[in-house]
């Protein structure tokens, strides 16, 4: 598909329907013995059985670290694909992330580490990262992952995620299509559940809240 000669105003739009294709993707991968995907809604797409999604990656960190899945083992994770020159959809899922971590209690919020991983290595180094991930307006702790390309997108298949770099005339540099969906993943990298573009914080607080008591009653 291709966006090079939309206008930058239809950006957001063309996000929020990749992200929904991304939900029926994600549901589409579960192994669930054949049973059908149910229809996407703005809040989160709960899943049972094991799906297909995440795994291991080597990525660099905001810091210049080279880091792993293994890096974040022992904490759950919210994870959003994205890049640090998008206009809107980028920040206001971050915001919304950081809204819902807000609302939770502090020993809870703390338990939860909020990640950036950027689909736009070119521009996005991790000085440029730090920069940005260094919001107030962004969650507590937010650490920004970028890499090679291959890196990149070795990660981006792992969580099912689309982008591409879309150009348009008359604009002087280029922005990403992406999908647009924030992953929870437990204390040991597995799949938990899909929030898709539009999730309101407080949908996103109550069920981080319900997932995490639910984790320390197992532990």
């Amino acid at each position: 598909m291709n966006f090079s000669n939309r206008p930058v105003w239809l950006l957001p739009a063309i996000a929020a329907a990749v992200s929904l294709v991304a939900v029926f993707a994600i549901l589409a991968a579960r192994d669930m013995g054949g049973s059908q995907a149910g229809a996407a809604r703005s809040g989160p797409v709960r899943v049972s059985g094991e799906a297909d999604i995440g795994g291991p990656f080597t990525l660099v960190n905001h810091h210049g670290e080279t880091v792993t899945e293994a890096d974040f083992r022992g904490r759950p994770m919210l994870i959003y694909f994205g890049f640090t020159y998008c206009p809107d959809i980028c920040p206001m899922s971050l915001q919304v992330m950081g809204a819902a971590l807000d609302q939770l209690p502090d020993d809870m919020a703390e338990r939860v580490q909020p990640v950036l991983i950027s689909v736009d290595p070119e521009r996005d180094t991790p000085e440029q990262l730090a920069r940005y991930v260094d919001s107030e307006a962004f969650p507590d702790n937010l650490v920004g992952l970028t890499g090679t390309p291959a890196q990149v997108r070795n990660a981006a298949d792992a969580y099912r995620v689309y982008y591409a770099r879309i150009e348009s005339e008359g604009m002087s540099d280029y922005l990403m299509d992406h999908s647009s969906v924030i992953y929870l993943m437990d204390g040991e990298g597995k799949f938990v559940e899909v929030f898709p573009h539009g999730t309101a914080p407080d949908a996103l607080a109550d069920r981080l809240q319900h997932f995490l008591e639910e984790t320390a009653a197992r532990s």
